[in-house]
């Protein structure tokens, strides 16, 4: 079956194409006196191409939607809501919350200004994006990133089952209490990253600021460098392969063993501190 197509039009009332099926929107804008809101809510099947969004809660409990060169503005808020296989490229999104507890979702070529994104979301793929944000991505599982430039505060909390490859995130405080992470040739720079976490591999990985890696399980570093890193590891189990000059490390359990070429100082004021720390030049 077809899709219907809606050209150059403006709607602006409540719920105006609400429960609609099959429906390609084209060269349309949402925006207007009336400011009505849910647009498109408890819609299937929605095909969105060069679209401007101005109003609020344009797609929330949508099946399969496609969102293709289009503009989400700082007042389309709360975007996208409980729906399902949706695809975006090509689109900035500017709405605070702009994604909240949504499943298998692809976003590519976007520009992402939306703080707390990506709340409880799942399945997620996302490639080449640059993104500002705050709580990205909170308690999400199963994402994909690829190619995405980051800069926020208190990114990744919570994610679990995800992978992370060649990005860079400026950030802090970033994938506190994550599980089973993967970062593959990433640079993340902030403060306090990763603490709490359980099954987090960073491989040929650059890491700098201060205090990372406090209080992790099963934290595996291979071939990673870490810049102006001190009081690393505190009371953490890791295996690590350290290729830069650290300035300190503090107190990391038994059965650690990290190899670092030179490190300013090693802090060991509890019992439990005794990792192997190996200084290979």
């Amino acid at each position: 079956m077809g899709k219907t197509e809606i050209r150059n039009q403006c709607f602006e009332e409540e719920r105006a194409l609400y429960g609609t099926q099959n429906l390609k929107l084209i060269n349309c804008r949402f925006e207007g006196p009336a400011d009505g809101e849910s647009a498109l809510k408890e819609s299937c099947e929605i095909e969105v191409e060069d679209c401007y969004f101005d109003l609020r809660y344009p797609f929330w409990h949508v099946q399969g939607l496609e969102i293709a060169q289009s503009e989400m503005t700082k007042n389309c808020r709360a975007a996208l809501w409980y729906s399902r296989e949706i695809e975006i490229s090509s689109s900035m999104l500017h709405g605070i919350k702009a994604l909240r507890e949504c499943e298998k979702i692809e976003i590519s070529n976007c520009h992402i200004q939306s703080p707390e994104f990506g709340w409880f979301t799942q399945n997620v793929t996302m490639q080449n994006c640059d993104a500002e944000s705050e709580y990205f991505f909170l308690k999400s599982r199963d994402l994909h990133l690829k190619n995405v430039n980051f800069v926020g505060k208190y990114s990744f909390q919570y994610v679990q089952d995800s992978v992370f490859e060649n990005c860079v995130f400026d950030t802090k405080d970033a994938f506190w209490h994550g599980k089973n992470i993967v970062l593959k040739n990433c640079v993340v720079k902030g403060e306090y990253l990763g603490w709490y976490s359980d099954y987090m591999t960073f491989d040929h990985c650059k890491i700098i600021g201060t205090q990372p890696l406090c209080y992790c399980n099963n934290l595996v570093l291979k071939d990673c460098e870490m810049i102006n890193c001190d009081l690393a590891f505190e009371r953490s189990l890791v295996q690590g392969e350290i290729t830069s000059p650290m300035v300190s490390i503090k107190n990391p359990l038994e059965d650690s063993v990290i190899h670092v070429p030179e490190v300013g100082d090693i802090i060991r004021d509890i019992n439990e501190g005794t990792g192997k720390i190996i200084i290979e030049k």
